[in-house]
């Protein structure tokens, strides 16, 4: 006999989050985009008069960023989207293919940072120090301004994304504007390059978190914060409930956690208000917002889930690991 159990409540959860904030970040996403994609023109028009390099890679730079906030928001419209017999989660999962993308662009700008610090230290090259300084003073504001629109939404990773590339932006100008300052004191152009690699290390410290983590849930690797061995263990502690396997957690989107596990319970099927308690559980201690169990009930004897369970077979134990939804179907067996 096997029984599953949805619960719902991870519904209600996502839309609460999602009414919350859609027109907020919708606006700061088209704000975002609009102030960058501005800004880019004046710095790459600046660096071109200029003669600044320092200034034309950091608009190659805020460019990645614009593209980023572009890909951010197209995933946080996809999320919203229903699901359908082709998605049945819907396309929540876009806003974690959208994170790591906006790592990847992060590092990406970071290694072109890097190289055209290099190449000034190596070949030292005038610089008009106030002219950097006042341009990048606007960078600051702009987007510092930008990333205060996205300061509510840390919950979200793909909002987060987007919030840290905004914050590094905010500390690459600010280094350039130190910079020029030191240039007008001193006439060291090598300070320049020197402060750029140091800006581009702590940027690569604060988005390697952000890479790790979202590669994690594109693998379907369970969510950050949640301990595979104390949610058997959770559910091992329930009443009535012999043994558990088969335990699976992934991230439906960013925001949002499911699991599925197998309990079996010799005395027979516990009714939907322990499903729905154990779900509950789940939501409190962990953040898991749609479970699905399946109940099992052995025969007496039965010292482990052998061929009781329908995805015991030759096999299964490895094949099914790295696939959390792949054997959906044996849910629905009757």
């Amino acid at each position: 006999m096997h029984s599953h159990h949805h619960s719902e409540g991870h519904s209600h959860h996502g839309h609460h989050h999602g009414h919350s904030h859609e027109v907020g970040h919708g606006r700061a996403f088209a704000i975002g985009i609009a102030l960058n994609l501005g800004f880019v023109i004046i710095e790459a028009g600046y660096g071109f008069w200029a003669g600044s390099m320092a200034l034309l890679s950091d608009a190659g730079h805020n460019l990645s960023d614009v593209l980023g906030l572009a890909i951010a928001w197209g995933a946080a419209i996809l999320a919203k989207r229903a699901p359908n017999e082709r998605y049945t989660y819907g396309l929540r999962s876009s806003s974690i293919l959208a994170a790591f993308l906006n790592a990847l662009l992060l590092m990406v700008a970071v290694g072109g940072i890097v190289w055209e610090s290099v190449q000034r230290l190596i070949e030292p090259a005038p610089v008009m120090a106030g002219t950097i300084m006042v341009v990048a003073g606007i960078g600051i504001v702009v987007n510092g301004f930008t990333a205060l629109l996205f300061m509510s939404g840390h919950h979200d990773l793909n909002i987060r994304g987007a919030f840290l590339h905004m914050v590094a932006d905010a500390a690459v100008s600010l280094g350039v504007v130190l910079g020029g300052l030191a240039i007008l004191w001193t006439g060291a152009t090598w300070i320049d390059p020197v402060l750029s690699l140091v800006i581009a290390a702590v940027i690569v410290w604060g988005t390697w978190g952000l890479l790790k983590q979202s590669l994690r849930l594109s693998l379907h690797g369970v969510p950050s914060g949640i301990t595979i061995a104390e949610v058997k263990e959770m559910l091992a502690r329930r009443a009535g409930v012999a043994r558990v396997h088969h335990v699976h957690v992934w991230a439906i989107s960013t925001t949002q956690t499911a699991l599925t596990a197998h309990l079996v319970m010799p005395g027979g099927h516990p009714g939907d208000h322990f499903l729905a308690e154990t779900q509950h559980e789940l939501k409190e201690r962990f953040g898991i917002d749609h479970t699905t169990l399946q109940i099992e009930i052995h025969a007496p004897g039965h010292h482990d889930h052998g061929g009781e369970c329908p995805l015991d077979h030759a096999h299964e134990d490895h094949s099914h690991e790295g696939h959390p939804h792949g054997h959906g179907e044996s849910h629905l067996s009757p």
